[in-house]
């Protein structure tokens, strides 16, 4: 029997943003009972979100994070379950702890792909939120991007600047988040500690969206890559079943920066065709044109 989503929320996991590890152990399916989702406090206003394997066997991190005017929701799940019970009720929380009786919520994606926007539904009718597009254009339209995928823009919360970074390839409206506060790089489905699914006929727009990323962050410090995913093990260059329902021994969420300029690196190695590599953190994974 799983439990309450909202009596999980209530009970939120507080990690210093200062600590090496910023997170505890994510629920992984090998209990027998786990509740359907987990949130994870960052700081005061930036909160991780992840979905249960036994809800949806991609079990994806969402995002969410509060500035003074409004707060943005990265992703909304991958479906099988109820996600706007568990993003509630950290909106509820962080309106009591700043005394405050709304706040507008955008809801806007790492890209468009099924389990990364399986939520949007349930947020449609929701008071005092915006769900974006899902298209390139309609992406690109609502932050205010002129020059996609090459021009990255500022979005504000209000008092915290969000960066806003195209990067098609995996999947042609993919974008990053880079939050100034928190050096947070939010990476989606580009970067993570898995298999990194490159369609062939949009590698070269994946190599051009990690020379931009790697170009953007040398002038922005990096204290973690975030991606939308863990499909790795502890053990170097070993991931899971796919799918895989049970996740012992799994892959902390958090990336090192070198990680980014690992990847530049090996897609630069690669030419004009993109190839499987296997790396210690990610796995470089060519698939059919899409």
């Amino acid at each position: 029997m799983r439990l309450p989503v909202i009596a999980l929320c209530l009970a939120l996991a507080t990690t210093p943003a200062l600590s090496k590890a910023p997170f505890q152990p994510w629920i992984d399916g090998t209990q027998a009972s786990e509740p359907q989702t987990q949130v994870q406090r960052y700081d005061a206003d930036t909160y991780v979100i992840r979905q249960s394997v036994k809800t949806n066997f991609e079990a994806p991190f969402l995002y969410l994070l509060f500035g003074k005017d409004r707060a943005l929701l990265l992703d909304s799940g991958a479906g099988g379950m109820k996600m706007r019970p568990a993003v509630d009720a950290v909106i509820d929380r962080w309106l009591v702890e700043h005394r405050r009786k709304s706040i507008p919520l955008i809801v806007a994606h790492t890209h468009g792909h099924g389990d990364h926007q399986a939520g949007d539904t349930e947020f449609r009718e929701r008071p005092e939120t915006t769900v974006v597009g899902l298209k390139p254009a309609e992406v690109a339209a609502f932050f205010g991007i002129r020059d996609w995928p090459n021009q990255i823009v500022d979005y504000d919360l209000g008092g915290r600047v969000l960066q806003v970074i195209p990067t098609p390839g995996h999947q042609p409206a993919h974008i990053m988040i880079y939050d100034r506060r928190t050096r947070l790089l939010l990476t989606g489905d580009t970067l993570y500690p898995g298999r990194l699914y490159v369609p062939t006929n949009m590698f070269s727009d994946f190599w051009a969206s990690i020379d931009r990323v790697v170009a953007f962050t040398r002038k922005h410090p990096v204290k973690w890559i975030l991606g939308a995913h863990v499909e790795m093990t502890q053990t170097p260059g070993q991931d899971y079943p796919n799918p895989a329902f049970k996740r012992p021994g799994e892959h902390v969420l958090e990336l090192p920066y070198t990680d980014l300029l690992e990847l530049q690196a090996a897609v630069r190695k690669m030419g004009d065709a993109p190839v499987r590599a296997v790396h210690p953190d990610f796995i470089v994974t060519p698939v059919a044109p899409r």
